[in-house]
């Protein structure tokens, strides 16, 4: 038996008891592809994505239509509205749009570390793992639109940085897109603070949702920061509704009994 013969046998076999899938390297099929759920998804059939990123961005309603007609057209942009409607992906996807594009510098993501029943004391390692799962959400929004690897590239070079609300003052922005998010669990002073940070060239989203809030009863600054600054030439104030939430249809329907 000859050594080509001996290998294709090998092959064979190992295919027979479940070793590796023969048909993963049939030469019809340059792609391997991940088996997918079946279910509910905001995508038609057409429509579906795969596991290459979606570099073109897409409103999904009216409300997020309106929502990326407000961040192109203004410096300053807040979005309100429930749970699922795309707040912090638009922002982000618009932030990674315009430094790719060359409009920013870098990017800024900033979020408020507040507990929600948990306490961050007894979270492992030093403060910077202690803040991480609360900054997560930035980074699944980022990874959506970029690789991992290259987003850790941006951030070694300090073109994407992502920072805690406490870590914000005293600073000015220029040449840069800032997104705070979960602008809800913000204090008034605090969300003062941060939109004074606005500076040359930049661009600033504020998203979070008002009915969801974790500090305590009239506490939240996001509300009535949206009223004082909805009547100003040159600031949007963008107000989405169930209808704009792209989840899970049960999502929308628990909004409205919640």
């Amino acid at each position: 038996m000859t050594k080509r013969s001996a290998l294709k046998r090998q092959s064979r076999d190992a295919g027979r008891e479940g070793v590796f899938d023969t048909r993963q390297f049939s030469e019809d099929s340059k792609v391997r592809r991940l088996p997918t759920q079946t279910g509910w998804s905001p995508y038609p059939s057409n429509d579906d994505r795969d596991q290459s990123y979606m570099k073109t961005l897409k409103p999904k309603s009216d409300g997020q239509a309106e929502l990326m007609e407000a961040i192109d057209t203004h410096n300053l942009a807040l979005a309100l509205g429930p749970a699922g409607t795309g707040k912090t992906y638009l922002a982000v996807a618009k932030a990674v749009e315009a430094l790719e594009a060359g409009k920013v510098g870098r990017i800024v993501l900033s979020r408020p570390a507040v507990e929600a029943g948990e306490s961050i004391g007894y979270l492992p390692g030093d403060m910077e793992d202690k803040l991480a799962p609360y900054l997560r959400p930035l980074y699944d929004a980022l990874s959506d639109r970029l690789s991992m690897k290259r987003v850790k590239a941006l951030m070694a070079e300090g073109l994407i940085e992502i920072a805690p609300v406490g870590y914000m003052r005293g600073r000015t922005l220029n040449n840069a897109f800032i997104v705070v998010d979960e602008a809800q669990n913000c204090t008034y002073v605090q969300l003062k603070m941060l939109l004074t940070r606005l500076g040359w060239h930049s661009t600033m989203v504020v998203t979070g949702d008002p009915q969801q809030s974790d500090l305590l009863p009239s506490l939240s600054g996001l509300s009535d920061i949206a009223e004082r600054l909805e009547p100003v030439s040159g600031i949007a104030v963008v107000r989405l509704a169930e209808q704009d939430i792209v989840r899970h249809p049960l999502v929308a329907s628990m909004i409205g009994v919640l």
